[in-house]
């Protein structure tokens, strides 16, 4: 089975360069790539909803799911998997970002931008309409820059979809416990 994911993540990586990357990607690519970078744009996100008490509760949620998946995907899973990015196993590859130091799973980018894009969604689905594309850009741009496997990817997706749901349902309890966030 990891034999298989692994020659799919290659041809999905392989079937990326052959029939996507031109001209036009790489220049937009890596600034899609880079309105991910440390999750600054959804935590300043947050932060703004945090200052309205209409999305009080609703940013308070999406910063703390942003650090449930930084401790999670950043902090433990990518030390404990230490899965080698493509670009370290192909490095005659162009890299039109810089060469990313930690490891490749999950994709913290990714991760952060499901968890935002779902929350700012759930807080109103207007949010949403502009968090979700962005979010599918910039995890496909991880693929396009050569610097995350498709199944980071999905894995990341999965796992953001998991902290956002098991967090909504801790937060509902604690609403109706009386402990208003």
């Amino acid at each position: 089975m990891c034999m298989f994911i692994q020659n799919l993540d290659w041809a999905v990586l392989g079937w990326i360069r052959s029939t996507c990357v031109c001209g036009f990607g790489d220049a937009v690519m890596p600034a899609i790539t880079h309105f991910g970078d440390g999750g600054v744009i959804w935590v300043l996100m947050g932060i703004i909803m945090t200052s309205s008490k209409r999305y009080r509760k609703n940013g308070v949620q999406l910063l703390f799911r942003l650090l449930c998946g930084l401790v999670i995907g950043n902090l433990f899973l990518k030390n404990l998997v230490a899965r080698p990015r493509p670009c370290w196993l192909e490095p005659q590859a162009l890299l039109l970002i810089s060469m990313p130091k930690d490891y490749s799973f999950p994709s913290g980018h990714t991760l952060a931008a499901v968890i935002a894009a779902l929350s700012l969604t759930q807080a109103n689905g207007m949010f949403g309409c502009a968090a979700i594309p962005l979010a599918v850009l910039i995890a496909f741009s991880r693929m396009y820059l050569f610097v995350h496997f498709p199944s980071d990817i999905l894995a990341s997706a999965i796992l953001g979809v998991t902290i956002v749901l098991s967090t909504k349902r801790a937060f509902c309890r604690m609403t109706t416990h009386g402990n208003v966030v």
